[in-house]
């Protein structure tokens, strides 16, 4: 393999937060390191050259919920997307999740219940949720005994053209929260805990997303194991190999049965917690940037 020259990667973000939320600071500096020359820029930004740089790494575009379409057109144009195209096609409507637990992965029940269909409300407590959304926006959780209030957000999310996941609300996040864990170039980097977002959290000041309350993390044998098999099942779906996906965040919580279960798998836009990493994290990042470049 021949040296990479100094190459050039552009963090797609979005206007309101152009330069990302602040996690990622460290990352040009660790990219610098290793010859790879890095600078934000909104996706929709009309003056930037996205064909001009070798890769373009989909961040902070979490504005793109609302313009799904345009969104995905614009991944089709980007040369050198990571993760590529076909992937966040995929990734960015949690069908995905059936999809997943057909293949083997133990994951939250989920039903998708598309406009104008009534689902098979749950029994137990349970959430709705849109399938197209970032940052817990639109979801909300409801008691067996409020079906009446469950239908009117459902008929809300519908009338937005909304797909809508229903899923048994799972009590250990109360207590545990999630835990993510985070994979760069199909390696197991880092792990951080997200507390339960649907008890009263607010928006963040950009109004993208949910204000979350993480942590340093150090995962169980079972959630690492968990994590990995949900990576080879993605990969195997999506027909590439693992190494493949830049980055990937697997968020995991505990079932009722304490097992870990797959709440989602984030291979677009993530936040990757480096805040709640060690120090090596923005490297390995930018190793496995570098492994791109060179492949």
């Amino acid at each position: 393999m021949s040296p990479v020259p100094v190459s050039e990667v552009v963090l797609a973000s979005c206007a309101k937060l152009p330069e990302g939320d602040g996690d990622e600071r460290a990352l040009p500096d660790a990219l610098a390191e290793v010859g790879v020359s890095a600078r934000w820029a909104p996706w929709d930004d009309p003056g930037v050259d996205f064909a001009a740089a070798d890769l373009v790494i989909v961040r902070s575009t979490w504005d793109y919920t609302d313009r799904r379409d345009e969104f995905l057109a614009w991944c089709d144009r980007a040369p050198g997307l990571r993760n590529p195209a076909r992937v966040v096609r995929w990734n960015t409507d949690k069908a995905y999740l059936p999809e997943l637990a057909a293949a083997g992965v133990p994951a939250v029940p989920t039903e998708l219940v598309a406009p104008g269909v009534t689902p098979a409300w749950p029994d137990v407590e349970f959430v709705l949720k849109p399938a197209v959304g970032v940052g817990s926006i639109g979801a909300a959780r409801f008691v067996p005994g409020a079906r009446d209030e469950a239908e009117r957000h459902l008929a809300t999310l519908h009338g937005a053209g909304h797909t809508v996941l229903v899923q048994p609300y799972q009590s250990h996040v109360d207590a545990e929260g999630e835990t993510a864990l985070v994979f760069f170039g199909g390696i197991y980097s880092h792990a951080f805990t997200k507390g339960a977002m649907l008890t009263g959290s607010d928006l963040d000041g950009s109004g993208l997303y949910v204000s979350e309350r993480l942590g340093v993390a150090e995962p169980e044998p079972a959630f690492r194991r968990v994590a990995e098999d949900v990576l080879d099942a993605a990969a195997g779906v999506l027909g590439v190999p693992r190494g493949e996906l830049l980055y990937a965040r697997v968020d995991l919580l505990r079932g009722v049965d304490g097992a870990p279960l797959l709440l989602e798998l984030e291979l677009t836009e993530p936040s990757l917690g480096f805040r709640y990493a060690d120090p090596a994290a923005p490297l390995r990042f930018a190793s496995a940037v570098r492994r791109q470049l060179a492949g």
